[in-house]
């Protein structure tokens, strides 16, 4: 059995053998990049199943290469950042980042990261029940796993698909922030209502008519988000 591959990308030889060495003994294969080109070399060729990618690199730095990486991959991404900011967390959320780890971090944290990933990754698959929903000029297929948007084909990242999934199997109720962030990114992320309003703004530039006014995905204010139930 192919065992989960990871791609490690960051300018700091020690950091890659340091954390290549964790993630080998945790169990993963390991892959290494330098920068940003290597990177999306490595990417293509080697296909890995998630990218842990440094934000400050020479050539190509993360947020270009995962702005790039999202044109042809939709492998999960966790990004890491010296600097730390909310900013920067929400310039890589935006950009299709599944997770964000501020350094300095510990190797056990991030292996944790990993695994909450992975476990999205599994949920996600086992919860596709609902085959086809539609609503206004929004038409989803969840089995062929693409979504029409006026009739035109709309890509949607792992994360925004997942959003969409729990949104519309639970059309005509309100789905709570905590039960979202829960439901799609694990019991660990059900306070951090920061990193869904950004994906669901995501998710909303993709199908909404007017984003300043949505009809698609409404928001219940402070208190989560709400799909109609389509008329039978």
């Amino acid at each position: 059995m192919k065992r989960f591959c990871i791609l490690l990308v960051d300018d700091e030889q020690r950091i890659l053998a340091f954390l290549r060495s964790k993630l080998r003994v945790s169990g993963y294969d390991v892959i290494t990049a330098s920068n940003g080109l290597e990177a999306l070399e490595q990417v293509q060729a080697q296909e890995p199943d998630l990218v842990v990618l440094d934000i400050m690199m020479p050539k190509k730095d993360g947020f270009e290469t995962l702005k790039e990486l999202r044109t042809f991959s939709p492998a999960p991404v966790i990004i890491l950042s010296a600097k730390g900011s909310q900013e920067d967390k929400i310039k890589g959320l935006g950009l299709g980042a599944d997770d964000y780890l501020a350094k300095p971090f510990s190797p056990d944290e991030l292996v944790a990261r990993i695994e909450a990933v992975r476990r999205r990754l599994s949920t996600g698959e086992k919860r596709k029940t609902l085959e086809q929903f539609s609503l206004g000029n929004v038409t989803v297929d969840f089995k062929k796993h693409h979504v029409l948007v006026n009739g035109i084909e709309v890509y949607l990242t792992r994360i925004e698909w997942l959003l969409l999934n729990e949104l519309a199997q639970n059309a005509g109720s309100l789905m709570l922030y905590g039960d979202l962030l829960t439901r799609v990114w694990g019991p660990e992320y059900r306070d951090d209502v920061q990193i869904l309003r950004t994906w669901i703004s995501r998710l909303r530039n993709k199908l909404e008519v007017d984003t300043d006014q949505p009809a698609f995905i409404r928001t219940i204010p402070k208190t989560g988000y709400t799909i109609d139930q389509p008329s039978s």
